[in-house]
């Protein structure tokens, strides 16, 4: 398949479609006649009005242009009912108001009828907000910070894997190249697609960072700018739409499953937080040990506290937790580091603004919103309560024996996704963090989830105990 086929490239000749060129056009508080005059500009005839489940499943409801002024003014209904955890069918109209420094045009397609998507917040027809919204969720627990006097920046590594497709589309498991960590071409055979995904990503307004290929054969990586948890959610939803409809274009496969190949290193989305409190990085302190200020400390020990918990949101899966096994760099062991990277929390070298803690537990197939929701409610507990996360632990918790995991009190992760669901079901700070609605319709979810995977017989099963 030609790559142009379902693609066209942003084009040097058509600034007009790069963010920066009508990002001031966003500033301060936008309205809706402002957005319509906007699409006009920009030659956008179709409107994404995009939400979450809250499994993290991307939803959208797409308006043309005779009903922007609808959808700016947050006049759009749709059908909650049939949205995983959301309401019941005799409650089911729900409304989406778009969050208009949100806006983004797709940077491919016809440039005389683009499209355009908005992230949304989901409210009641009363015009209150929709308490199982996970946008929603993540504003309350930033509300909660600001309050405090702090506000979280956030960065993420969101890790994929590029398959091929067999002769009718789908997708299968093998890859398209040889290639390993950092390799260059002729092995990295994805690297025309990853520059198009940057190209594209960037076009929308993102700042990419770097782009590589990471450990696994087919396995990639794309960094983007830190920011703001909002922002870093809604980026996160654009970042995976991007690549997926890029590999597409390329005939390959995007996949954001954590563990797709057996004996290969998993997919990962490392989370890097730092609490900022009037302008200034305070988990930096350069009288300090270590140069990590108290609050940073007490911080990491509220994400050490919740981690059992947290792992059912920022782990979701069944597949989620084949990747969190000794052997493949990802943590198992509950612990906090600044030298190596098999602890659950790594600290990165650089200090003074770029002082932060690396959450090396969550996956990409999380919901965003939740993900930063329950990491953040963790941090602020532990400052809250001056959590103490105990001394760092600086050596290659791979290599420790069961003794000496044991003699220094090393705990690890829960082995699989019913152990998480029962932990999260047992922690206040976390329900109090997602709200009673999300709390108890994810549970119910991924119950069942688990109860419908111990019930299977794979063919692991078969091929060995077929002969008994």
């Amino acid at each position: 398949m030609s790559p142009d086929t379902h693609f066209d490239a942003p084009s040097q000749h058509s600034p007009e479609t790069r963010y920066e060129n009508y990002g001031k056009k966003l500033a301060g508080s936008p309205d809706s006649q402002a957005m319509i005059e906007l699409c006009r500009t920009l030659n956008v005839r179709f409107l994404r009005l995009i939400f979450t489940d809250i499994l993290g499943m991307p939803k959208n409801v797409e308006v043309p242009a005779s009903q922007f002024e609808k959808a700016f003014d947050g006049q759009i209904l749709f059908d909650g009912s049939s949205i995983e955890g959301f309401v019941r069918i005799e409650e089911s109209d729900m409304r989406l108001r778009p969050d208009l420094g949100t806006f983004r045009v797709f940077p491919w397609g016809n440039p005389e009828a683009r499209v355009a998507q908005v992230f949304c917040d989901v409210y009641r027809p009363s015009g209150e907000p929709f308490v199982g919204d996970p946008r929603g969720c993540l504003k309350r627990v930033v509300a909660r910070a600001e309050a405090m006097g702090y506000s979280l920046a956030t960065g993420v590594e969101a890790e994929f894997f590029l398959f091929q497709r067999n002769e009718i589309g789908d997708p299968t498991t093998l890859t398209h190249d040889s290639a390993g960590y950092f390799d260059l071409t002729p092995v990295d055979l994805g690297e025309t697609a990853r520059r198009r995904m940057v190209t594209s990503l960037e076009a929308m307004g993102l700042e990419i960072e770097a782009a590589h290929h990471e450990v696994a054969e087919g396995q990639h990586e794309i960094d983007f700018k830190y920011g703001e948890a909002l922002r870093t959610a809604d980026d996160l939803m654009t970042f995976k739409f991007v690549v997926r409809n890029v590999a597409h274009s390329h005939g390959l496969h995007a996949t954001f499953m954590p563990k797709p190949i057996f004996g290969a290193n998993g997919s990962g989305m490392h989370t890097h937080q730092s609490i900022f409190k009037d302008g200034e990085n305070a988990f930096y302190d350069a009288n300090a040990d270590y140069e990590l200020s108290e609050l940073m400390l007490h911080y990491i020990g509220g994400l050490k506290k919740h981690a059992c918990a947290i792992a059912a949101i920022t782990n979701p899966t069944v597949n989620s937790f084949k990747r969190l096994v000794p052997g493949y760099e990802a943590p198992v062991s509950i612990a906090w580091s600044q030298r190596n990277r098999s602890p659950m929390i790594r600290i990165p070298d650089s200090r003074g603004i770029g002082t932060r803690c690396e959450f090396r537990m969550p996956d990409p197939s999380c919901n965003p919103y939740l993900a930063l929701a329950v990491q953040l409610a963790a941090g602020l507990d532990g400052i809250e309560n001056k959590i103490d996360p105990g001394p760092p632990l600086d050596t290659n918790v791979w290599q420790l024996s069961d003794e000496e995991r044991a003699r220094i009190g090393l705990k690890t992760l829960p082995a699989n996704l019913g152990e998480a669901v029962a932990e999260l079901s047992a922690n206040e700070t976390m329900k109090e963090a997602l709200g009673d609605h999300i709390f108890e319709h994810f549970i119910e979810a991924k119950k069942a989830e688990w109860s419908e995977y111990v019930a299977q017989v794979s063919q692991w099963e078969v091929d060995r105990y077929i002969a008994y």
